[in-house]
């Protein structure tokens, strides 16, 4: 079959060269027992090229199994992909009161479609390996192998070489599998097949829902073909069926498709966003919050200081025991004492402060800090630098303090 009669066969749409090759090459791998690994981003379609190499081979006329059986490694947890995959005898685990045929002896002369194999675990790939080597499966709670005949096929939108660098997959078996190779082109490297998969899809729901099909401007079908559609044929597909759909207005517009896209690419080269709002929001939320971090971590670092100051200042506002103390003569009743008069005390100064001296409930914290912050520059003449050594606190923090209390 050749590549015209096998896209209107599977529905693919494109005329880029990348796809054609890459359909060329499933085509006459398809009648082999090769393993085929499938590269690609998410969305291109790699689960269309499994059926085309299946339905391709002499895998499908065999009566015994399920022909294709397609699995998604990732959509497993990881504590049951094993009896997935191989099946368990009854009493292997609990719960598992009768043996249950697992994926592969499902697919038992047919072909089996890994699906994210990148996200299988370490443990597991051990196993696919001896699979794949031996062509025999062991369920759980059995030691007796079984031998299997499956074709594999194998997918993934992982760079495969990355994760072997870091441990996340075996090198052995990426080998195993990727005897032959199929890479499919991202859609926004087929940027001439853009337009034409549009037309389909919106064919399609027209034809579906009893609508007129909706059309492109030039300018309008110009700006899907810069978008870069990280979704690929599947992000196409769903964007322009919620067009046909909600949208009453037949002719779409760059008004009317920039209220669906992510955001609106303006040059061939460099994508940017210009008149999405909620896409400039949410990059301008981003870096306000960015900001507001910082900002808040200088103010915490700020507001310690500051503490750790007072506390010094305090610390040398009274006495041993914590008391706050007057220095004048001994018995001087508080009232006479001039307002700049209250200083630390020295232990040896303690015995003569009377009781009737040691606290004065009508002076608060801040009276203290300010009558202390203005004897210090009394003392030095007004120098904010000396004064901030005497009070031992830091010039910054004495220039707040000067402002706080309205100090000239």
């Amino acid at each position: 079959m050749d590549i015209k009669n096998i896209k209107l066969r599977y529905d693919i749409i494109g005329n880029d060269p990348r796809l054609d090759l890459a359909l060329n090459k499933a085509i006459q791998v398809a009648p082999t027992d090769l393993s085929i690994l499938i590269t690609g981003e998410s969305g291109v379609g790699k689960d269309v090229f499994s059926r085309i190499i299946h339905e391709n081979s002499l895998r499908k006329h065999v009566k015994q199994g399920h022909g294709l059986i397609s699995v998604n490694c990732g959509a497993i947890p990881e504590g049951t992909i094993e009896s997935e995959l191989f099946g368990h005898v009854k009493g292997a685990f609990t719960g598992a009161d009768r043996s249950r045929k697992g994926y592969f002896e499902e697919a038992d002369g047919g072909t089996i479609f890994l699906d994210e194999i990148g996200e299988l675990p370490l443990a597991m790939q051990v196993k696919l390996l001896r699979v794949l080597e031996n062509g025999e499966i062991i369920p759980v709670g059995s030691s007796t192998p079984q031998k299997i005949n499956v074709r594999v096929v194998a997918a993934t939108n992982v760079d495969i070489a990355n994760a072997i660098r870091q441990g996340r997959f075996r090198e052995d078996l990426y080998y195993r599998l990727n005897q032959i190779s199929i890479y499919l082109p991202p859609l926004r490297e087929r940027k001439d097949d853009i337009p034409l998969l549009f037309r389909k899809f919106s064919s399609d729901v027209a034809e579906k829902y009893h609508m007129p099909p909706i059309v492109l401007t030039d300018e309008a079908k110009h700006m899907i073909m810069e978008y870069p559609w990280y979704g690929n044929v599947r992000e196409l597909k769903n964007i322009t069926e919620q067009i046909a759909v909600v949208e009453t207005e037949r002719t779409i517009t760059p008004a009317i498709l920039q209220n669906y896209l992510s955001f609106v690419p303006t040059s061939e080269r460099m994508p940017a966003v210009v008149s999405d709002q909620r896409q400039q929001s949410s990059q301008i939320t981003d870096r306000e919050l960015l900001l507001k971090a910082l900002t808040m971590g200088q103010m915490i670092n700020e507001m310690r200081q500051e503490i750790n100051d007072l506390r010094q200042m305090v610390s040398r506002m009274t006495t041993g025991t914590g008391q706050w103390a007057v220095v004048g003569e001994p018995n001087t009743p508080t009232s006479q004492l001039p307002p700049n008069t209250y200083q630390p005390i020295s232990p040896q100064e303690e015995e003569f402060v009377t009781p009737e001296i040691i606290e004065d409930e009508s002076i608060n914290l801040e009276d203290r800090e300010k009558h202390a912050i203005l004897r210090a520059l009394e003392r030095t003449g007004g120098n904010r630098k000396l004064a901030a050594e005497e009070l031992h606190i830091s010039e910054r923090s004495l220039y707040r303090k000067l402002k706080v209390y309205n100090i000239k």
